[in-house]
């Protein structure tokens, strides 16, 4: 049975990749510790590398915040990098060696918004598309290792990503994805023979829905 280390498994997303990948026979062991805390992480992978080292790593966990620049404080800067692009990172440089010997996979969650440039979204931009560009970077590093590396860049999808935002998606079912969808790329891309290297989702509309204040 492969081990698979999952950030974000209580989210959406997460937990539609969790039940997946475990009703496919995957061993799935969340990440727990909070990923702006740079020590508990390091301390959390190198225990879990001697117990059920990893076979398949997906960096699923993800923060964003939609606002005028000047309107964002330091704070939420500074946390949007570390959970979208600073703790994948650091998570890859753990497992990496091991991967290696286990002819392993690295699938990296992005967004949409990391291969174009919207309005209000400039470091969720920056820090999806650096995650995005990183992935595609290391596997041609580690490709003659046997690793795996994947970017999955999903369009609006229905989760609890859009609570504590001014919008979310449209009541047209058309204008976003589900968790289900990502979560099936995710089985079919560990599954395949070959490696996908960078895939982008979207739904078949778009379309946004404004919250009132």
């Amino acid at each position: 049975m492969k081990n698979v280390y999952l950030t974000g498994s209580t989210g959406g997303i997460g937990r539609a990749i969790r039940q997946r990948l475990e009703s496919a026979g995957f061993h799935v062991v969340p990440i727990t510790s909070r990923l702006e805390d740079v020590d508990s992480l390091l301390r959390e992978v190198q225990d879990l590398l001697k117990f059920s080292p990893v076979d398949i790593l997906v960096n699923c966990a993800g923060f964003g915040l939609f606002r005028p620049h000047e309107e964002i404080s330091p704070e939420i800067i500074g946390r949007m990098v570390a959970v979208n692009l600073t703790a994948p990172m650091l998570l890859c440089q753990m497992c990496l060696r091991t991967l290696k010997e286990r002819n392993g996979r690295i699938i990296n969650i992005t967004s949409l918004e990391a291969t174009r440039h919207s309005r209000f979204s400039a470091v969720y931009t920056a820090t999806k598309s650096g995650l995005r560009h990183f992935s595609l970077s290391l596997f041609e590093e580690v490709r003659k290792s046997g690793v795996g590396v994947t970017s999955i860049n999903p369009g609006m999808t229905r989760t609890g990503f859009f609570d504590d935002l001014d919008f979310g998606p449209s009541d047209d079912e058309t204008c976003s994805l589900v968790p289900d969808e990502v979560a099936e790329e995710v089985l079919r891309i560990v599954e395949s023979s070959g490696v996908v290297t960078d895939v982008t989702i979207q739904p078949q509309r778009v379309g946004v829905k404004r919250k009132p204040y």
